[in-house]
């Protein structure tokens, strides 16, 4: 394994690039949803929602991890997604609104959709895992 190699692991372990990667990129989301209005808003919903994104990527592995044994059967497929989606979709809703973001379904939509999808993906993987050891 060459050195670039190396390097790039390492990027792909580090916290600090994956929160970096969720305020810039889901930020700048923000940014093109609000394009169409003041550029004072549009950087305002930018800042809001990668400052928020940086935050459901800090947190919502742990609170999969947390939550997912607590459920048995098709309910611990489905109910840790839902209610980190339910989490996640109140406080982006919410404080966006209170921001006053123009464009709040659209500048929402895209981190909720991923938050949502890593939730459930990592469930399934933490699902498989107790039931593999179970058997």
């Amino acid at each position: 394994m060459g050195p670039a190699s190396r390097r790039f692991r390492a990027l792909a372990h580090s916290h600090l690039a994956h929160l970096a990667g969720a305020f810039l990129v889901m930020g700048s989301w923000a940014f093109v949803a609000n394009r169409d209005h003041a550029v004072d808003e549009a950087l305002t919903a930018a800042v809001l929602q990668g400052t928020l994104s940086a935050c459901v990527t800090l947190t919502l592995k742990s609170f999969i991890e947390k939550i997912a044994p607590r459920f048995w059967g098709h309910a611990a497929l489905a109910l840790p997604p839902l209610l980190a989606f339910c989490l996640v979709g109140g406080v982006l809703i919410l404080l966006h609104r209170v921001s006053g973001t123009p464009e709040l379904l659209a500048t929402v939509a895209l981190p909720l959709a991923a938050a949502t999808v890593y939730a459930a993906v990592y469930n399934l993987a933490l699902w498989k895992r107790r039931h593999a050891a179970s058997t």
